[in-house]
């Protein structure tokens, strides 16, 4: 097992210098991204209940305010109810190719072209123009939205989609994630992390994750968690200034995260296993807390911020799983 990394020399640090309005790209090497293996046929029943949807799930989050999840297939947002298992179908004017929270009630897709919005309660869709393949969406602090292109871009807008800041040198902005003084942007095409100070026109710091990272969150505490698909490992940075913090082997082609605050456990998912695990991130190396078998493909977990409820979303087809948090208290 590796130890934890906790000094700047243990990684090497990059200042990037993409500037506003520039269309120049980094000079560095890039990679095809890496994805998610491909999962074998289940050799366990998954833990829970699962809930049918005949659709494959690509990502999956939680609607804080009412518990309703909202799972993407390609064109079509799917809104379900995880007390009654009732679906209903928003279909999108493009294909999605993430999702993110935005405003109470509200689901953000980013797609070409756009950021659609989904309000949650009235199954309802309004869009956000935008320039280019949007690949990643974050909801803003102050009534924007930011965007990360297939081109490596990261704008903040303003609600009519009206350009506030630009932001380039990346070869793509695959997924963002905000700390509380910083925004991090994951670049599948270097497998590396950056800092974006969220009122510079520039971008910090960044480092390589791993040799394939393919998700990323940032917790309440402010440590952004990177999944290396290729190398099997969960990745933890510090933030401001960015610095690895921990690095742990997981195993199994680990893939989607989710964070739960209440029992401040990170939830992986592995696809090459079919299962999710936790870990507590507390102790300076991350503890296995619980593992459990999961549908197959499980590409996207999330989790219910008011009851716990761990859910797991299959890319093939096989449904959205339900781990209920007193379930896994019981440790069954």
């Amino acid at each position: 097992m590796r130890v934890p990394l906790a000094l700047a020399s243990a990684a090497t640090l990059l200042l990037l210098t993409g500037c506003s309005g520039s269309d120049d790209k980094p000079d560095a090497p890039t990679r095809e991204p890496a994805a998610a293996a491909v999962a074998p046929v289940p050799t366990a029943a998954p833990a829970g209940r699962v809930v049918p949807v005949g659709r494959a799930v690509t990502a999956l989050v939680s609607d804080p305010g009412t518990g309703q999840l909202a799972a993407l297939d390609g064109a079509t947002v799917l809104l379900i109810d995880p007390a009654t298992g009732a679906v209903r179908t928003v279909a999108l004017p493009a294909p999605g190719a993430s999702l993110a929270l935005g405003a109470p009630g509200e689901v953000l897709v980013a797609a070409p072209q756009r950021i659609v919005r989904v309000q949650v309660a009235a199954a309802a869709v309004s869009e956000i123009p935008v320039e280019g393949d949007v690949r990643s969406v974050l909801n803003g602090t102050d009534g924007t939205v930011l965007a990360g292109t297939a081109d490596g871009r990261v704008r903040t807008l303003a609600a009519d989609g009206a350009v506030l800041r630009t932001v380039t040198g990346l070869v793509s902005a695959d997924v963002l994630a905000r700390t509380p003084d910083h925004l991090a942007v994951l670049d599948r095409h270097q497998s590396s992390i950056t800092e974006i100070d969220p009122g510079a026109a520039d971008l910090g710091l960044a480092q390589r994750a791993g040799d394939g990272a393919t998700m990323m969150i940032a917790d309440h505490f402010g440590r952004v968690l990177v999944t290396d698909s290729d190398d099997n490992e969960l990745l933890v940075y510090s933030t401001g200034p960015l610095l690895l913090r921990q690095r742990f082997p997981v195993g199994s082609s680990p893939y989607a995260l989710a964070y739960d605050q209440r029992s401040e456990t990170v939830w992986v998912t592995c696809t090459q296993s079919n299962e999710v695990v936790g870990f507590d991130l507390g102790t300076g190396i991350p503890v296995e807390v619980g593992r459990y078998p999961a549908v197959r493909q499980p590409n996207s977990v999330t989790v219910d911020e008011r009851t716990g409820d761990l859910f797991v979303g299959s890319a093939t087809g096989d449904g959205v799983q339900r781990i209920p948090a007193e379930q896994r208290k019981r440790g069954q």
